[in-house]
């Protein structure tokens, strides 16, 4: 048995703002309040494969800024579940400005042991221009209130939003990470009909970024993320709901994590060959067996970039590696 997680969507419940790039339609493919029936459903189907070490986990819109009555049925019907062992707790995702002690008391009575911070950036001025409706310091503060009250803490960015640049998401990275949340996820934006982005984009005063450029900047912002031990538990948009429906641009990939990953082995690989001064040639990579598909790349497009270069490259599984150790040796 594995760790078997309960995704419940609470599309456009609670939100005091309509960001530039949401559509929780879209995004999610649901439209129709949760309900507890919902939850039930969900619990039966994920309980008969699960362990009892997962989570029920509540996404979309504003958790902690929805009608209160509502919130308290959904968590107090989830937490039913924890106490008969089913799950080991909930987790939410909320925004820093929804976010004081009298929320986190109640979060905490009902079982809550994760909340996700929708940050997106640590530019004001970012923030303000895709409609946010909260600053850097509401994260802060949020951030703050949250460790201090035991929660695992997890925060959210987004790359590649209206008035943001490359440079302006290394130092939002720089400033979670400074925050030292537990997880991440990171998201580069995806322009979908029915938003202003779509709006911006449409009349040419927003340029989203392709998948190539999103995947260059999230392979650092990936690293920088991992280097502090903060584990990234999502990298790119799901897929699924109605996404591909709705896409009108930008960085949307269903393997976008692989493809930054893949960028990630290629950078070491090449960095290494220039380290120990490696001749064109056939060499051996080694890494670990569960890294294998990410280093060769899609359509083994890495080992087609080698070959170009001069190199003639066998991958070669080692288990002692741990993930992104790679190593680089002229083939005997």
């Amino acid at each position: 048995m594995k760790h078997i997680n309960v995704a419940l969507f609470v599309p456009d419940e609670g939100c005091p703002h309509r960001c530039s790039f949401c559509n929780q339609k879209t995004i999610s493919g649901k439209t129709r309040k949760l309900t507890l029936s919902d939850i039930d459903k969900a619990v039966e189907i994920a309980s008969e494969k699960g362990d009892g070490k997962g989570e029920i986990a509540f996404f979309g819109g504003s958790f902690t800024a929805i009608e209160k009555e509502y919130m308290l049925s959904l968590l107090q019907r989830a937490k039913m579940y924890i106490d008969k062992g089913l799950f080991e707790g909930i987790r939410i995702s909320t925004r820093p400005d929804c976010i004081d002690k009298e929320i986190l008391t109640v979060l905490k009575k009902y079982g809550v042991s994760s909340i996700e911070l929708g940050c997106q950036s640590m530019n004001d001025e970012v923030l303000l221009l895709n409609g946010r409706g909260h600053t850097a310091e509401d994260v802060r503060r949020a951030a703050k209130l949250i460790k201090e009250y035991g929660f695992e803490f997890g925060v959210q960015m987004m790359t590649g939003l209206y008035g943001d640049s490359d440079e302006l998401a290394v130092k939002t990275a720089e400033s979670l990470i400074a925050l030292s949340p537990d997880t991440a996820r990171i998201y580069p934006t995806v322009v979908l009909e029915g938003t202003r982005l779509s709006e911006l984009y449409e009349k040419g005063e927003y340029t989203p970024q392709t998948v190539e450029e999103a995947a260059e900047l999230c392979a650092r912002l990936l690293s920088m993320f991992e280097e502090k031990n903060i584990k990234v538990i999502r990298l790119g948009l799901h897929s699924g709901g109605n996404v591909e429906e709705g896409f009108v641009a930008g960085a949307y990939h269903p393997a976008f994590r692989e493809i930054c990953e893949s960028k990630i082995y290629l950078s070491k690989i090449l960095a290494l060959i220039d380290k120990e001064q490696i001749p064109e040639g056939d060499i051996t990579v080694e890494v670990n067996s569960k890294c294998v598909s990410a280093l060769v790349g899609q359509k083994r497009c890495n080992i087609q970039k080698l070959r170009n270069m001069g190199y003639n490259c066998k991958v070669q599984q080692n288990d002692s590696y741990k993930k992104y150790d790679v190593s680089v040796r002229l083939t005997k």
